[in-house]
């Protein structure tokens, strides 16, 4: 039975953080909490998680807390959905024991020679009709095929080859299933468009039963085991729904729920994912079905946000940042501080956000961060505000393409911890000449992790239905004189990479 006593837990695993929340049948969050973690670089290009010590045990803290802080007994939780980062790899035994810490999504490039090969293997047409676009670091075939290559062991030892929301549910339910959507993107050409393993394409990359099991994302792929429930603090026999990647959690909390919506989640990367009515077929970018029934989606993701101003924080501002515990004042707070001040293209200064190689639009890992047109009047702010800039003409750059598959943009909604940053926000809003939402809810996928919870559980019949409950809180408008000199600032942007894409390359 649906009724006010019900409420519903949303657990979102990402980069440098796990965040949940309870909701109640209204929608409205009634406890959250936050357990942060690190990333780990064993080499150049290599990014990894330990998925029993992160994942697994931020969840069960998360869980146990938002029980506490919320009063609630644990059979007030009528369904639980939880999504994690999207495109990673975790290869478990039979017991979801993990093999060895899970690789994760694009920003972890060490597949390059199996992009390679694989390139080669199948040929332009052919990789075309197989991936929809040139294979990149982000597809988990890639990194399953560096698996057998590298560690051979591992690769047969595998009961699983899973990502993180796969990897969650198991532990919760002991059931191996991914949602069909994020199967379809991230681990092609490995399922066919039913959800069914490819058997044919999946030989090249593991045996057919070493995949799980696809479903819809507000699947009840399960129940809370005896076990989980000790750990988690949650009652046993919980339903659990199948979950997905974080980036679509995040959609769906941004409202994103028919075609023209988009969302830039500005977290440690930069992700979008625009809801459309067709597919979208464009080597630039990543076309596919979407979570809600009946729509497609264009995904596009940079492999530095947040990680582009932690760099900055850590490296030139580092005594704003040392003196945030003796302050109070969170650092990046105090670095926005007269940025507004300094005029649109930072007095002549662009930067070329590459620091970690480069997802779309450009997919090139070779591809490096690049700052041009110093000169000695330029301080640490003009430098800073570079930055932001070059995200912001990475995300004009993606909406140009959107706009030439035939996408008719309508609603543009910010998200993540960079929506925070209202000067980033009002430059976004200059350079790309639109406005730019901000929800009244802004903690991002958790909370649409807890409305697909509501959803599965019951609460709300369809997605169409979370309109009414997802609210905007700020509106940004563009502001046009500044817009007319970001165009000039964007030709050169685009330029830079193009003229300087050998010499990059040159650099180790």
């Amino acid at each position: 039975m649906i009724h006010e006593n019900n409420f519903y837990m949303g657990i979102d695993i990402g980069t440098f953080e796990t965040k949940g929340v309870i909701i109640n049948y209204n929608g409205e969050i009634i406890a959250s909490h936050i357990v942060k973690h690190d990333i780990e670089k064993p080499q150049e290009g290599y990014y990894e998680h330990d998925a029993e010590f992160v994942w697994w045990n931020d969840f069960c803290q998360v869980s146990k807390s938002l029980l506490l802080k919320a009063s609630l007994k644990n059979s007030q939780i009528k369904c639980i959905c939880s999504s994690t980062l999207g495109s990673d790899c975790l290869p478990v035994d039979k017991n979801c024991n993990p093999l060895r810490k899970a690789i994760l999504y694009g920003i972890d490039c060490r597949s390059q020679k199996e992009i390679e090969y694989l390139t080669n293997y199948y040929g332009n047409e052919k990789v075309q009709e197989l991936f929809g676009r040139p294979i990149c670091s982000g597809d988990i075939a890639t990194k399953i095929l560096w698996l057998r290559n590298n560690e051979p062991d591992i690769h047969e030892k595998a009961y699983k080859f899973i990502t993180g929301s796969t990897y969650i549910v198991a532990k919760l339910t002991g059931k191996y299933v991914i949602d069909r959507f994020l199967s379809r993107a991230s681990f092609r050409p490995l399922y066919k468009e039913d959800g069914s393993v490819d058997v044919e394409y999946s030989s090249l990359y593991c045996r057919p039963d070493q995949l799980a099991k696809t479903a819809k994302v507000t699947d009840i792929a399960g129940y809370v085991s005896g076990d989980a429930a000790k750990q988690t603090g949650l009652a046993k026999g919980t339903p659990v729904l199948t979950g997905t990647g974080d980036s679509t959690a995040e959609a769906i909390s941004a409202g994103v729920l028919k075609s023209g919506d988009l969302m830039l989640q500005l977290g440690s990367t930069l992700f979008m994912y625009c809801c459309t009515d067709h597919l979208i077929e464009d080597d630039r970018v990543r076309g596919n079905i979407f979570t809600i029934p009946g729509t497609y989606s264009i995904a596009a993701g940079t492999n530095t946000a947040g990680t582009l101003t932690r760099w900055f924080r850590d490296n030139l501002f580092a005594d704003i940042f040392s003196k945030e515990k003796e302050s109070g004042k969170n650092a990046f707070e105090s670095m926005i501080e007269g940025i507004d001040c300094i005029p649109p293209g930072s007095n002549g200064l662009i930067m070329l956000p590459y620091m970690a190689g480069e997802r779309t639009p450009i997919n090139d890992p070779k591809a490096k961060g690049l700052i041009f047109g110093l000169k000695l009047e330029h301080t640490r702010k003009h430098l800073y505000r570079s930055a932001l800039e070059s995200v912001a003409y990475s995300i004009d750059q993606h909406i140009d393409i959107f706009k030439e598959c035939g996408v008719n943009i309508k609603k543009i909604v910010a998200v993540g911890g960079g929506a925070k940053n209202h000067v980033w926000m009002q430059i976004i809003a200059d350079v790309i000449n639109m406005p730019l939402l901000i929800t009244e809810i802004s903690i991002g996928a958790s909370y649409g992790d807890a409305l697909m919870a509501a959803l599965g559980g019951g609460r709300f019949k369809n997605f169409s239905e979370l309109e009414d409950i997802i609210k905007v809180k700020k509106r940004i408008l563009p502001n046009q004189k500044n817009y007319a000199k970001y165009k000039f600032y964007r030709k050169i942007y685009d330029e830079l990479y193009k003229k300087n894409k050998a010499l990059m390359h040159k650099i180790k």
